[in-house]
């Protein structure tokens, strides 16, 4: 399995970037190239999971990666399911102190 073999997802999550995010760090050929090397460690995660364990997950600051066995009813030719997801936050968000307790 190949990070190849995810094209469309990679390419649908491309053009989602590219439309609705807006990302100061990373330019759209960067997140491509970025997420073409999330989804490859997502692939190496799954492919030496632990018995018993459905999924691998990759992620980044900007985007978590989740491949998921597939249920048995469900012959996806062995391929998992690929979720990309767009973590959102703001860089201007305010960090918050922590409150010690007793104070």
């Amino acid at each position: 399995m190949k990070a190849e073999d995810f094209s469309v997802e990679i390419r649908e999550a491309v053009a989602a970037y590219d439309r609705y995010v807006v990302c100061i760090d990373k330019t759209p050929d960067l997140f491509l190239s970025s997420l073409q090397s999330l989804v490859a460690k997502a692939i190496k995660v799954y492919e030496n999971r632990a018995p018993g364990l459905k999924h691998g997950i990759a992620l980044d600051k900007e985007v978590t990666i989740i491949l998921s066995e597939p249920p048995e009813s469900t012959s996806a030719n062995g391929r998992p399911f690929c979720g990309i997801y767009f973590n959102l936050h703001s860089p201007y968000q305010r960090k918050t102190v922590p409150v010690k307790a007793g104070f």
